[in-house]
């Protein structure tokens, strides 16, 4: 089931992502987050009316997709990215591509012009769900991020929605 991200899922949505900050590149993040700063983070998005969804399976949310400011001009308000993170236990069961789906439906509804998508590589995961879905790649930063002593390339991906 998908619906709207609540305050009180800070707590499980802090514990999927510092999976990822903790075993992945997926991230660029190297320090684990509290529920406290996903509280805020949360709030943050909904105060800009920017969606952010779960995924529940049987009353356990299990992963969860939003859209924030890809850049924070505002001639950049049209464009946003998005961010998608699974329960490891739940990956490669289709609740990233369903979550996406929808995610891209509220953009469109939103009237956001189009969305950015950011790969640290190697991920082809990633690069096969954003294929899925109309994404193409628009750039490659080489060696952009650094983490677990090692350098990292970032591919960036867009969705025109208009």
């Amino acid at each position: 089931m998908i619906r709207e991200v609540k305050i009180s899922d800070a707590d499980r949505i802090a514990e999927i992502y510092n999976y990822y900050i903790e075993h992945t590149i997926i991230t660029f993040e190297e320090k684990q987050v509290t529920a406290e700063e996903m509280r805020q983070r949360i709030k943050s998005i909904l105060e800009k009316n920017y969606p952010y969804i779960v995924y529940e399976e049987r009353g356990l949310l299990t992963a969860y997709a939003y859209l924030n400011n890809w850049r924070l001009r505002s001639a950049y308000n049209r464009t946003l990215e998005t961010s998608i993170y699974v329960d490891i236990e739940y990956s490669k069961k289709g609740q990233g591509s369903v979550l996406y789906k929808e995610l891209i439906e509220k953009a469109k509804a939103a009237n956001i012009h189009s969305l950015i998508a950011g790969i640290s590589l190697p991920n082809d995961i990633s690069r096969k769900l954003h294929e899925k879905f109309g994404f193409h790649l628009v750039g490659n930063f080489r060696e952009s991020g650094f983490k677990f002593n090692r350098w990292i390339d970032t591919e960036f991906w867009q969705l025109m929605l208009e």
